[in-house]
């Protein structure tokens, strides 16, 4: 006799006709989400630190080439052999997974000193990062002199490492993109640039990097409106602890500042104080730390003190500027040293640099730190409303190094000094290096440290081991899946549920799978 029940067969095409359509509604439910992450995305702000490759640093500097490397383009260093570039610049494109970024600044080496020029000599500037279909590859300008030739050849975007991005999905982020630790091979197109230092397929040092995603608009998602003094919304005070009250200048009928003849309001002084004291304080022995406090800002390789006021005599070629912002750093070995209330004045075409110092038994009021001379400072001569010193070569005083605990000799070279200032209300000062909101401020670690050493993306969701920040949106895919798997086992939840409450006590029925 026929059985009414319904066959397992049958039974198992309802359930799965149940699942099915859970999955489709949701599914569709979520189509919406996923169309509105797959905009377009400018990328804006970031950093990218690559060593290029140690063993090459260490032949430049070490007996042999008895080089040297100097940055260039606010470059910096970070960890212990790796170099930061900055301020990216590129495209994103959520739905294909297609990534260009390009960053600023440069290295470059020399080396195999022979009369007044170097045999060695090779500048790498402005990486730019391009993924496309799964595959990377690293591009930068190339300047280099041909190992036995000397034959100078110079190459704008030069297909220089490709990335291997196995096991990464670029697809579905809106939020800001890391990749970490991705291996890179010398190309043969890289390996000519590199004047035929290595082979092609060479092992270069691993890339890691990370960058912001701008809206449609333009604009950073997390990006909060910028104020300047005087701005609504801004009581134009400065903090009196940096020697600004807000009343310099007397205020006319209208309620504006009268600007006095050779007055200006708006100035910046940038100085990394020393390239090699930022990676002691930050390295494996002083294990510290610098900390940024009344407005002054990171710029990798430097810091800038911003704010600054002051006058100027074009015809007497002086000037003289206060700024806020201070500096602090500290570590092992009784390592503290602060400076604050940054000033600077220029007479005769010579620059000093002044701070009120905090260092152990030395503390003194605008202590001379250091001096700078460059192009720009005989004349003072403002370029469309601007007066810009760029990256003046310094040199250490006697209280400096007092200040720095005798560390460094007083004549030691110290980083250069860059300082801008608008005489023209027009007139914008330059742009500090733009690190990207993954940047952390105050330090500069190395992305070795990271406990997950493996090619990632922060989009991708963590796992298990993994301590690193999860990114601020992941994309659709990993959403979805989770939500669908849920819903799926509800579904066969339900459907198991009705089936046992219908045919309990039927052998066929209590094992297998619908």
């Amino acid at each position: 006799m026929p059985s009414s029940r319904p066959s397992r067969a049958r039974r198992g095409h309802g359930a799965r006709a149940i699942v099915v359509a859970v999955l489709a509604g949701l599914a569709a439910a979520l189509l919406p989400a996923a169309a509105a992450h797959a905009e377009e995305r400018t990328v804006r702000g970031g950093r990218l630190d690559w060593g290029i490759k140690s063993s090459f640093q260490s032949y430049v500097t070490g007996p042999i080439a008895h080089g040297s490397w100097n940055l260039q383009g606010g470059a910096a260093t970070v960890g212990g052999s790796q170099f930061r570039f900055h301020s990216a610049q590129g495209s994103y494109d959520p739905a294909s997974g297609a990534f260009s970024a390009g960053f600023s600044g440069g290295v470059h080496f020399t080396g195999h000193k022979k009369g007044s020029s170097y045999q060695l000599d090779l500048t790498i500037s402005r990486p730019t990062v391009k993924v496309s279909g799964g595959s990377g590859t690293l591009y930068a300008d190339m300047v280099s002199k041909a190992k036995g030739t000397g034959k100078v050849t110079s190459t704008a975007q030069v297909p220089l490492a490709s990335l291997n991005l196995s096991g990464i999905n670029m697809k579905g982020g809106s939020g800001p993109i890391a990749l970490t630790n991705i291996p890179a091979t010398l190309t043969a197109q890289g390996a000519k640039a590199f004047a035929g230092y290595y082979t092609a397929g060479t092992r270069l040092d691993p890339v890691s990097l990370s960058t912001d995603l701008a809206a449609a608009t333009g604009k950073k998602p997390a990006d909060k409106p910028s104020k300047k003094p005087g701005d609504p919304g801004d009581s134009g005070a400065k903090d009196s602890k940096d020697g600004k009250d807000g009343k310099d200048g007397k205020k006319d009928a209208k309620g504006k500042k009268a600007k006095a003849a050779g007055r200006f309001e708006d100035a910046a002084v940038d100085w990394g104080v020393r390239r090699t004291f930022r990676e002691y304080v930050s390295g494996s022995i002083a294990k510290g730390k610098w900390t940024l406090t009344s407005g002054a800002q990171d710029g990798g390789a430097l810091f800038r003190f911003p704010r600054g006021e002051g006058s100027y005599d074009e015809k007497k070629r002086t000037l003289d500027a206060d700024f806020t912002g201070a500096v602090r750093f500290t570590g092992k070995h009784g390592l503290d040293i602060g400076l604050s209330r940054v000033a600077v004045g220029v007479k005769d075409g010579k620059g000093t640099l002044y701070a009120d110092v905090d260092s152990g038994d030395f503390t003194k009021k605008k202590a001379p730190l250091v001096t700078f001379t460059g192009a720009g400072l005989a004349g003072l001569k403002p370029k469309d409303g601007l007066i810009a010193v760029t990256e003046a070569p310094a040199k250490l005083t006697a209280d400096g190094a007092r200040a720095f605990g005798s560390m460094y000799k007083a004549g030691t070279a110290m980083d250069p000094v860059s300082l801008a200032v608008a005489v023209d209300e027009k007139a914008e000062l330059p742009a500090l290096p733009d690190l990207g909101s993954a940047a952390e401020s105050g330090s500069a670690k190395s992305p070795d440290a990271a406990k997950d050493a493996r090619p990632k993306t922060e989009q991708a969701a963590k796992s298990a081991d993994d301590t690193s920040d999860s990114s601020a949106a992941l994309p659709i895919t990993v959403g979805a899946v989770a939500a669908l798997l849920v819903a799926a086992a509800i579904a066969f939840g339900i459907v198991r549920k009705r089936r046992a409450t219908r045919t309990a006590g039927t052998p066929d029925d209590s094992v297998g799978t619908p």
